[in-house]
């Protein structure tokens, strides 16, 4: 059963969200290794990444990678607790805002799980070979991900932030 909108307010008032620093990074490796997701490298980029706080708990975080003009979007995860109530798209929202304030024109991301998701925020599937060579030579494309997730890509000038 789903919450109110009334509920969803209240909830949403309550919920913070940040930069992660390092006091955080225990909480992201836990939340991302519990959605089988990779979590090796999180302490080489955990500068780039957002957390959402709940009574103090990180219950939602995302990162990005930059290289220049292009950006990788990674660890998007919700705890399963905390899903349904907007986090994932409050959180997609501040990182595309953290990527163009850091003059990011393409956003790039891979996954096995949220593809449909991210359709619907506007990412298209291309080619893992169409990858330009800064995104290529990530631990993310070079193992972290398994070879079936799916490349997907956005111009950030494309994004509509309503729809994320």
């Amino acid at each position: 059963m789903g919450l109110s909108q009334e509920q969803l307010r209240r909830y949403k008032r309550h919920m913070k969200y940040e930069e992660a620093d390092q006091h955080d990074l225990n909480e992201i490796v836990s939340l991302l290794s519990s959605a089988g997701l990779p979590s090796e490298d999180v302490g080489l980029h955990l500068e780039s990444f957002v957390v959402a706080r709940d009574g103090g708990n990180v219950v939602g975080a995302v990162g990005i990678q930059l290289y220049g003009s292009d950006a990788l979007l990674r660890s998007l995860v919700v705890h399963p607790g905390a899903r349904g109530r907007g986090i994932s798209r409050q959180l997609a929202q501040r990182i595309v805002a953290a990527a163009e304030r850091h003059g990011v024109k393409h956003l790039y991301l891979l996954t096995t799980t949220i593809e449909s998701l991210c359709e619907k925020w506007g990412f298209r599937k291309i080619g893992r070979k169409d990858a330009p060579e800064a995104i290529k030579n990530t631990a993310e494309f070079k193992g972290l991900c398994p070879s079936v997730a799916v490349l997907m890509y956005q111009s950030v000038g494309e994004i509509i932030k309503e729809s994320i």
